[in-house]
């Protein structure tokens, strides 16, 4: 799956359950995420923070890995104030795809918002099922190699760094997120390729 197919009229949105809290501060300003099928056939949207209340409806995001010509691949610290993994090694780019959102005009958002990265040449690796104790996602994961400046200073990201193969297989791995390191083991083998 390489992009979303999204029906001809809006999608119906999906209602919260009663037992859902409303902030109604945020009724018709929330994010709505698309809800899809494995094959990125768009079915629904839903809120964003409905998304994560343990309701494990199927929604895309993007993953970008980033690679220097030495085989290390750059890593994001997660800002403390996140809700979810505050503080450890992540995913470079990562984030949630937008109603109305292609993957590539996702993927371009999030790496501008999380690292201010503009130039670059995606390739697409695959796509897979992820589900954390609190959602389930289709994870459409990129890369891209290269030589890059990076500069992580905003909210999201409290720091930025590469690392080589052998650090990520020694370092202790609390200090990653679940999702970078079983990404990671799964598609070394296609980062490596690139090079």
């Amino acid at each position: 799956m390489i992009d979303l197919l999204y029906p001809a009229k809006p999608a119906p949105v999906v209602p919260a359950p009663r037992s859902y809290m409303v902030d109604e501060n945020l009724v018709g300003k929330e994010e709505m995420l698309p809800v899809v099928e494995p094959s990125g056939i768009v079915v629904g949207q839903m809120a964003r923070s409905y998304a994560h209340k343990g309701t494990f409806l199927l929604h895309p995001v993007v993953h970008l890995h980033i690679i220097d010509r030495l085989g290390r691949i750059y890593l994001q610290k997660r800002s403390a104030s996140k809700e979810l993994y505050p503080g450890r090694w992540d995913t470079a780019v990562g984030g949630h795809i937008g109603y109305g959102e292609s993957v590539s005009e996702a993927l371009a958002r999030e790496a501008q918002e999380e690292l201010n990265f503009i130039d670059f040449n995606p390739v697409f690796i695959d796509s897979y099922e992820y589900q954390s104790p609190t959602e389930k996602e289709l994870i459409c994961v990129f890369a891209c190699v290269g030589k890059f400046d990076i500069d992580p200073h905003n909210f999201e990201v409290d720091a930025g760094r590469y690392f080589s193969q052998e650090e990520i297989r020694k370092s202790d791995k609390s200090i990653f997120t679940p999702n970078f390191l079983s990404e990671y083991e799964r598609f070394k083998d296609a980062f490596e390729a690139l090079l």
